[in-house]
């Protein structure tokens, strides 16, 4: 299988995983990227058995009523069902990167209000320690640089990402060679840094489920404590 066919099979399967949550009230809340498409373009064969989506982003608000999903504002919705959403990286605790698509911090305030987070990868996004992929940080544009001088003293070499500017408004600094041990603390010392609006470290609120594909299939992966 290639990486598209896994994404493919992987994003059928959450929908199938879901697929027992999907009444006439179910909100659905959709994440941002290639693999969160995928699910997309699957969840269009099932959109008759629920109410309405949130998406995470304009691209997937955008992708989603493409196919004739009603996508509903976050604010109108006091609980919601599912959330379904790639990821950069993950661990065996579930706990993930995310944010190359930029989306961060839309993602993970949909991840907060949902009952279950289900994450869906492919089998390249399986590491033993975070930190690979660069962090992603939003951040307020004027506090940039002092952000930036903050990040590098945690140990980590930000790097702007140029020309990108988030549904919010804001500004992204990618943190390269930062050695992820603690993912809960660091995630929470990041968050606690005048300017940052949130890090793409989902480790307080991680996944509760991932659906990975591999080359022979999907495995579904929970946290080994």
């Amino acid at each position: 299988m290639t990486q598209d066919e896994m994404k493919q099979a992987v994003a059928e399967a959450a929908v199938e995983r879901i697929r027992p949550l999907l009444n006439d009230d179910t909100v659905v809340g959709v994440g941002t990227g290639s693999t969160a498409n995928c699910f997309i373009d699957a969840l269009a064969g099932v959109k008759h058995l629920f109410a309405a989506a949130v998406a995470s982003s304009e691209a997937t608000a955008e992708r989603l009523r493409g196919h004739g999903i009603d996508v509903v504002d976050l604010n109108s919705v006091s609980e919601m069902a599912v959330y379904v959403d790639g990821a950069d990286e993950f661990d065996k605790h579930l706990h993930l990167v995310k944010g190359g698509g930029g989306a961060l911090t839309r993602e993970k305030i949909v991840a907060a209000v949902a009952k279950e987070f289900v994450c869906i990868v492919d089998s390249s996004k399986k590491v033993d320690l975070l930190g690979e992929f660069p962090l992603p940080v939003e951040v307020i544009p004027m506090a940039r640089s002092y952000v930036a001088r903050e990040l590098t003293k945690l140990g980590g070499m930000p790097v702007y990402r140029e020309g990108f500017v988030t549904d919010n408004g804001n500004v992204i600094l990618d943190v390269h060679d930062m050695e992820i041990l603690d993912p809960k603390g660091l995630e929470q010392q990041i968050n606690n840094i005048v300017g940052v609006v949130t890090n793409g470290l989902f480790a307080l609120r991680a996944a509760d489920v991932v659906l990975m594909g591999t080359p022979d299939g999907v495995e579904t992966l929970h946290d080994t404590h």
